[in-house]
């Protein structure tokens, strides 16, 4: 990555730790990505390689990246709670964003495997009130019965959004993102080999976002 800063923010129930990568200008920056992590009982981290790969992608892009820690997690404060409190702690850390980098900037929202189940309940929280994300990016998304975890009721979302699944995910299955995505008529980019961490096959995140974007 970039040279990034390390924030801790204070968030709803303790500290929140945060890692910043502004553009050169972030007056000029094209918009603020909030990139959420994997399930932090199963050794997920702002560091975690698909996460990175997003922050590097949005980089690309022109955009601000932030990339908070849940609860329990490096630096940041709390227990685990299953997505309730981790999604007020990610509409805090972007409160804090907007108030550094300036309301007008476009937000987007992306996340992965338990991030992006989470980042779709922060998107729901900012559409009902009013503010919603432009657009979001989910991969390797957490729905339905993850064997290990628990059941996801994963959020619906807007017909735009990017979701990104390996055919070979072996964490969550690509029928339960499948059976999650119909009825809200939002398409499914299959990675062909790629398993749920999307090893050898990260560049691919990378340049099916340069396409959606471009």
């Amino acid at each position: 990555m970039s040279r990034h800063e390390r924030h801790l923010l204070d968030g709803p129930d303790g500290k929140i730790e945060v890692f910043v990568e502004p553009t050169e200008t972030p007056q000029s920056a094209a918009g603020l990505v909030l990139i959420a992590h994997p399930h932090p009982l199963f050794g997920g981290t702002p560091d975690n390689k698909v996460v990175t790969t997003l922050a590097r992608a949005f980089r690309d892009l022109g955009c601000i990246t932030l990339r908070p820690s849940f609860r329990g997690v490096g630096a940041s404060e709390g227990e685990h709670t299953h997505g309730d409190k981790e999604t007020d702690d990610q509409l805090a850390v972007l409160a804090w964003a907007q108030q550094r980098f300036g309301q007008d900037l476009p937000v987007y929202l992306a996340g992965f495997s338990f991030g992006a189940f989470v980042t779709t309940r922060m998107a729901k929280v900012l559409a009902e009130a009013g503010r919603p994300a432009r657009r979001l990016v989910l991969v390797g998304t957490a729905a339905g019965y993850v064997e290990g975890a628990r059941s996801y009721d994963t959020e619906a979302v807007a017909a735009d959004t990017l979701v990104i699944h390996g055919d070979r995910d072996e964490t969550v299955r690509l029928e339960n993102v499948l059976a999650w995505a119909e009825p809200l008529e939002v398409p499914v980019v299959v990675v062909a080999g790629a398993d749920h961490f999307f090893h050898r096959k990260l560049h691919l995140i990378r340049s099916i976002i340069e396409r959606a974007w471009n």
